[in-house]
């Protein structure tokens, strides 16, 4: 009996490396997280599009199953608002112009069971000619910021970008409202906030007092007071809050704000 079960692990275990391995990205977005699930082909010497994955017929976007992307929150995906949830990505390639689909059949081998009646979306997206080749076949977000990135396809010579937004100024500003009636109020974040997303500068100036007040030897609460007091054209104020927090970062041997206090310094002085 032994000997048998060791047979049948040995069987299954894997010998050899997969041709396309697996990989899965994670990537913060919004107040959410966006994680894609996909293998990833190799060129090998081979011409790809046109020839291994010919055009204008629907691809699995990758090697083996079908990738799958998933999204906690909704998301606006190239133009179109896009529920929670998983999706299958597939493309149909073409010289000038790509297909690129999401299917709310999610979990597939390849293409093959692929019916355009499971499609939540279908956009058009032009590929971009890179100088330099991609050997492996892949997905990465680029150019991310709070609330907008680019999901890229790249192999071969061919870049994909997607464009990908989120909205969640109502949901922050519900949150900051209801945490600010608790016991421990976010007086700095919610200020940050505030100063980066066109707010009113005078209730982040009131919120980043309170945690100055909180925390007052913190050399980065003074660069943020800087900051919003450079939007408010204050500039005198702005140049004591660096100077504040320099002597501050000084004191901790803390270069970062050393320096980000001193650039402060030096615009509010302009």
């Amino acid at each position: 009996m032994l000997i048998v079960l060791g047979l049948n692990n040995a069987a299954n275990a894997q010998i050899t490396p997969q041709p396309s391995s697996t990989q899965t990205i994670v990537q913060d977005f919004g107040l959410g997280k966006i994680t894609v699930n996909y293998s990833r082909p190799s060129m090998k010497g081979r011409k790809v599009f046109g020839a291994l994955e010919p055009f204008d017929k629907v691809w699995r976007t990758g090697a083996n199953s079908a990738t799958i992307l998933t999204f906690t929150d909704a998301v606006n995906f190239g133009g179109t608002e896009i529920p929670a949830g998983e999706y299958g990505l597939f493309t149909i390639p073409n010289k000038t112009e790509w297909t690129v689909i999401l299917s709310k059949a999610a979990k597939q081998w390849g293409a093959y069971t692929y019916n355009e009646k499971d499609d939540v979306l279908r956009i058009k997206v032009k590929p971009t000619t890179l100088k330099d080749k991609v050997e492996t076949f892949t997905i990465q977000f680029a150019n991310v910021l709070p609330t907008a990135t680019q999901l890229q396809l790249s192999w071969e010579n061919t870049l994909v970008a997607v464009n990908l937004t989120t909205d969640i100024d109502a949901k922050v500003m519900a949150r900051i409202n209801e945490a600010m009636k608790g016991d421990k109020k976010p007086y700095f974040p919610a200020a940050i906030y505030y100063l980066e997303n066109g707010k009113d500068l005078n209730q982040a100036l009131t919120w980043v007092n309170e945690a100055e007040k909180a925390m007052p030897k913190a050399p980065y609460v003074k660069l943020w007071k800087g900051k919003i007091q450079m939007k408010m054209g204050d500039k005198a104020g702005a140049q004591a809050s660096a100077l504040a927090g320099i002597d501050l970062a000084k004191a901790e041997n803390n270069e970062e704000y050393i320096r980000l206090n001193s650039q402060l310094l030096e615009t509010a002085k302009k």
